[in-house]
């Protein structure tokens, strides 16, 4: 299997990244360490869960971060305001030279993430860690949003297959591409992308769309042209003139397929009344001998519209689910950030900072953090707590709410596992990245485990997760301090 692609290069970043990275050798620190974390305040889409998306993504992309000579060239030719270079030679030949040392820690893609909790540390020299920062953002961003999409689409489908069918209507190429892989790992079973399938080994899925149908003088003729085409892949679309003269033209062209040793696979909905059509179709297919013939719904699909179908009865087996899904509608981004936890000398002790905000939720967290995972007896999630390393966690642990300051208490000797994992070490990868399906499963099964109530699509309780005392304690003191220190 081929890995992700990944279009990245060293430019996959803002100037004012640059411009910092340049600073801190000027200023001389850029060999100063720094531990930096990707974080999201809010579950996207209303919910109460996110799905982490991107880590294969971002390993090719750190595997393979340099700048060129091209690269090193551009930003030669970049001028100032005076119109003399922004760059130096010296910080040019430090990043034509530049080689990555940091070590990375990151969520395995498919596991269930919270607001506030890192799906990425990484630790290292300041100038290299704040050269990755853009392109982290936007490959954890998108990837997790999607993926998260594909689970609330999914869990509205209730097991029934969903096939992602966005290639059309994403956010480019690029997109299209990181959006199948992203929603298969959040539970779809296929795509009609046919890259993704080539590049990620994901199941490919299609037949024919309204323009072959209005191609023929007719509706059976186009049907009839189909199955002699492909008779091992007929799903016939009915809707393009009317859907119950279409499910009938399906019927006489599956029962001469099946004459000629062949079986339909089923009928597509693509507009109308999906559960007044998919009940008719039902009945028309069984009463044929049909039975095993699959109904197919799309168009405009979301896990709203999926749930409301079928709470009213539609007899719909497979789901095709397209713009709302790969364009991760109603939410444009998930929203992540990029934040400086510590900074050290060469040699020295880790020094905390801090953002502050006026808004509680936006006051960040300092330290090099790490989450763990509280389990009840049944392997379910009990809780989440986010710990700094140096302090690491008490028995029993005390964990405070982020925004409430509501206090939960987590008793002693209970099953817990620590989220993060080394990805990098000194620049090299010490990780055995796995293959797309393991990281599928590992997203069902964290959902399986994860606590019914919050994945509800309405109405969903949070999740229970805050800093452990230590860190908790250490923040309010860190923010009491920097006040002080702004008077």
């Amino acid at each position: 299997m081929k890995p992700p692609a990944c279009n990245f290069s060293a430019l996959t970043t803002d100037l004012y990244e640059v411009t910092m990275a340049c600073g801190y050798l000027k200023a001389g620190v850029s060999d100063y360490e720094a531990a930096f974390h990707v974080t999201f305040r809010e579950n996207p889409f209303g919910g109460q869960f996110t799905v982490a998306c991107g880590l294969a993504t971002a390993i090719d992309f750190l595997r393979g971060f340099h700048f060129t000579d091209t690269e090193v060239a551009y930003l030669a030719s970049q001028r100032g305001n005076d119109g003399k270079p922004l760059f130096d030679t010296d910080f040019l030949d430090y990043l034509r030279h530049l080689h990555l040392t940091c070590d990375a820690d990151a969520l395995p893609e498919g596991t269930l993430v919270f607001p506030n909790e890192p799906l990425i540390r990484v630790c290292g020299p300041i100038s290299q860690c704040q050269l990755l920062e853009t392109a982290l953002l936007n490959i954890f961003n998108f990837q997790s949003l999607i993926a998260t999409k594909a689970a609330r689409v999914c869990l509205a489908a209730d097991h029934d297959p969903v096939i992602e069918f966005g290639l059309r209507r994403s956010q480019g190429v690029d997109g299209g591409l990181t959006a199948a892989r992203a929603a298969y790992i959040g539970g779809c079973a296929g795509t009609s992308n046919l890259q993704a399938g080539h590049q990620f080994g994901i199941p490919v899925s299609g037949t024919q769309a309204h323009s072959w149908i209005m191609f023929f003088e007719s509706e059976r003729e186009a049907f009839e042209a189909y199955a002699k085409a492909m008779p091992n892949n007929c799903i016939f679309l009915v809707d393009t003139y009317d859907s119950v003269d279409g499910i009938r033209h399906a019927i006489e062209t599956g029962s001469e397929l099946r004459r000629r040793g062949h079986e339909m696979i089923g009928v597509r909905l693509d507009s109308g009344d999906g559960v007044a059509l998919s009940i008719k179709a039902r009945r028309m297919l069984d009463k044929a001998g049909f039975a095993n013939a699959k109904i197919v719904g799309s168009g405009n699909l979301d896990e709203y519209m999926i749930t409301d179908l079928k709470q009213r009865g539609a007899k719909i087996d497979v789901w095709g689910v397209g713009t709302r899904l790969s364009t991760g509608q109603p939410d444009g981004a998930l929203g992540v950030i990029y934040k400086l936890g510590a900074i050290r000398r060469p040699g020295g002790e880790w020094q905390y900072r801090i953002k502050l905000s006026e808004e509680s939720a936006k006051t960040s967290v300092p330290g090099s953090l790490q989450v763990r995972r509280f389990y009840q007896p049944d392997e379910r999630f009990m809780a989440d707590a986010i710990y700094e390393t140096d302090h690491g966690v008490s028995e029993p642990c005390e964990i405070v709410d982020v925004e409430t300051a509501e206090k939960t208490d987590i008793p002693a000797n209970i099953d817990y596992s620590d989220l993060l994992v080394p990805i990098f070490r000194d620049g090299k990868l010490v990780y055995q990245e796995p293959k797309i399906e393991t990281s599928r499963e590992h997203a069902r099964k964290q959902l399986s485990c994860a606590p019914p109530e919050i994945l509800q699509l309405k109405n969903a309780t949070a999740y229970k997760i805050g800093l452990e005392r230590s860190l908790h304690d250490l923040r309010s003191n860190l923010i009491t301090r920097t006040k002080e220190q702004l008077k």
